[in-house]
């Protein structure tokens, strides 16, 4: 791909349409994510049987029970977060890059400068969009109701009107702390693995520039990203989707506690799956709308 300069705005239309078109596309694999992440270990003499088995088990136990359309719930409250959160984080990396190494600096950028300008995009994007996130997560959350009981949101808008309402106007940004972290790690080994992995496959004999190179590229980013950002994904969900904790590290001590280690990896395997189509269809579409919005469409 012939190294274009664009405009923050140019950047970040580009970027919101690729994540809003990634998020409707892999949004079922999160929501049996989330679903996994929030169904907890019986403890004690509790008898609870997982409700949720495996990815393809969570998928169909969702459809079957709550229909076909549930597993895209919170697709509204995503698409919001992946405009601003999509847009911001992509869109503002290439200029944090630029403010930390100087406008007249000559030479590849060392790899630390780029995780310090993708963390500090990260963090900076999911302050903004935590709400969405927060509203998405609860739309997601919620399974099928038994008859005679109202359902706590009637859609997204309700959702946040809801929230304010019931809890304050701060309850928007509940989970701020583990979505920072989360977010900005997870952004950081995304973009900075994406460049990595992209770089490392152009320097072997017979790869170019094209869309195999990118779906290899957005593959290695969403592995990387799950491997490092699981632990803390598990905390933002279950505070989020549950108001019983009293904070970040309540929620990682009472998880730790009760359940082991592992269950900070529950959903691995769906959160990856998720993930790593993500990438792969973010990083596509990112990289063929730019073509497109300089007339440069390419579809080898």
């Amino acid at each position: 791909m012939a190294d274009l300069k664009f405009s923050f705005a140019e950047t970040f239309l580009c970027s919101a349409f690729a994540a809003c078109f990634a998020e409707f596309c892999t949004i079922p694999l999160d929501t049996a994510k989330v679903r996994l992440q929030l169904q907890k270990k019986a403890v004690g003499d509790e008898v609870n049987l997982p409700k949720y088995r495996g990815l393809l088990g969570t998928m169909a136990t969702i459809a079957k029970e709550e229909r076909l359309s549930a597993l895209w719930k919170g697709i509204v409250a995503g698409l919001h977060r992946q405009c601003i959160y999509g847009g911001l984080r992509i869109g503002l990396y290439e200029p944090v890059k630029t403010l930390l190494v100087g406008a007249d600096y000559v030479g590849d950028i060392p790899l630390y400068q780029k995780i310090i300008a993708a963390l500090l995009t990260g963090a900076l994007a999911i302050t903004v969009a935590n709400p969405t996130d927060l509203v998405k997560v609860r739309l997601q959350a919620e399974g099928k109701f038994p008859a005679g009981i109202a359902r706590r949101y009637y859609g997204t808008l309700d959702a946040y009107y809801t929230i304010v309402r019931e809890e304050g106007l701060a309850a928007l940004w509940t989970g701020l702390g583990p979505n920072i972290a989360r977010n900005a790690i997870v952004n950081a080994a995304e973009l900075a693995s994406y460049d990595q992995v992209k770089q490392t496959i152009l320097k072997i004999p017979g790869f170019s520039d094209n869309v195999l190179t990118h779906l290899l590229a957005g593959l290695g980013a969403g592995f990387f990203a799950v491997c490092i950002g699981s632990p803390i994904d598990v905390v933002k969900s279950r505070m989020m989707g549950d108001s019983g904790y009293k904070n970040t590290l309540d929620c990682f001590i009472r998880t730790l506690r009760n359940e082991g280690f592992l269950a900070f990896y529950k959903g691995f395997v769906p959160n990856f799956t998720r993930l790593g189509s993500w990438n792969v269809v973010m990083f596509l579409t990112l990289e063929q709308v730019k073509k497109a919005f300089r007339g440069e469409l390419y579809y080898d």
